[in-house]
């Protein structure tokens, strides 16, 4: 586990509340000079911390649905495992593929304009590796509640800091054009891809590039700029719990009381699957139970049952697909 003290801890925050900001200004925020910030920024990256800087898109509003689908292997050889791994991030439309260990083995979830489209590469999925699948489960993917990782902070940090930004499915679908989607697919997975840079890859101006992602920003379609951060090595473990409620229309309040937890940094919504899905950063397993244990002990008889998969192994993530 790598030792980090509490400027990294605030620097890591501020990334993942907007990783686009200059070193100037999370230095501002968190006391050091912007040299300072490059520093230590470098060194965590070098550590394997900071991974790298992404921007979340809500691609609901540029006209795809969603489809999420679990798998579990059998007659499985590591070879055959990365095989089929790498069939789906070599999808164009996939957006997020990742290795679990619990109930499931494998989570993708595609990105969908035409289902006609994803049915034909399913069948040519299952002509390939269905003698591998155990168990396929599939699901409509619908929401995406997005929390501020607020545990960095420790103690010092306020419930308004446990904001939320959302990826919702449906609604109105956003007039864009191929010079917003290549700014898009520039920052998709570089949150932190210089202006400039982009302006001379497309041929426009600065000014056209920055007035464009405002643009996006004010129409939700770039929900944040945010880090992706080798949790493991700050001794943190994701457990991603699904819940099963013997009375759904109590859901709402059980989210209304959880959200405050400061290691809930997900929840997931979708039709077909669990009542319920809370992703946590979590210290240990002992760690889980107590939070578990607390919801139990706060809405008596609403949970019915629950399990969990953790410390998933994200082969790809992202949120625009390469179309």
């Amino acid at each position: 586990m790598e030792n980090v003290d509490l400027k990294d801890r605030r620097i890591l925050y501020e990334l993942d509340k907007n990783s686009r900001e200059s070193f100037t200004q999370i230095g501002k925020r968190v006391g050091l000079h912007k040299n300072v910030v490059n520093y230590r920024i470098k060194r965590m990256q070098d550590k394997g911390i900071i991974t790298n800087f992404y921007t979340v898109i809500d691609t609901f509003k540029l006209g795809y649905n969603s489809l999420r689908f679990y798998i579990v292997y059998q007659n499985i050889t590591p070879a055959v495992r990365n095989e089929i791994i790498n069939h789906f991030v070599n999808n164009k439309l996939t957006w997020w593929v990742g290795s679990f260990e619990g109930e499931y083995d494998l989570a993708v979830v595609v990105w969908i304009k035409d289902l006609h489209e994803f049915f034909m590469f399913w069948e040519k999925t299952l002509k390939i590796y269905q003698k591998y699948f155990k168990k396929q489960v599939f699901c409509l993917y619908c929401q995406l509640r997005l929390f501020r990782h607020t545990f960095l902070m420790k103690e010092d940090y306020k419930k308004t800091d446990r904001e939320k930004f959302e990826i919702t499915g449906g609604g109105r679908k956003v007039q864009t054009d191929e010079i917003d989607f290549k700014i898009l697919s520039r920052i998709a997975k570089d949150a932190r891809y210089p202006t400039v840079q982009i302006a001379e890859k497309l041929g426009i101006s600065v000014d056209t590039v920055i007035q464009r992602m405002k643009r996006l920003e004010k129409l939700d379609v770039i929900q944040a700029f945010r880090v992706n951060i080798d949790y493991s090595k700050l001794g943190y473990h994701l457990f991603k719990v699904n819940i099963t409620l013997n009375n759904y229309s109590e859901r709402g309040k059980i989210i209304k009381y959880i959200r405050y937890n400061p290691h809930l940094i997900m929840i997931d919504k979708s039709i077909g699957y669990y009542d319920l899905e809370l992703d946590f950063l979590l210290k240990d397993l002992n760690h889980l139970r107590t939070i578990m244990d607390d919801l139990s002990d706060q809405f008596p008889g609403f949970l019915n049952s629950y399990n969990f998969v953790h410390d998933p192994i994200k082969h790809k993530m992202v949120y625009l697909p390469e179309d």
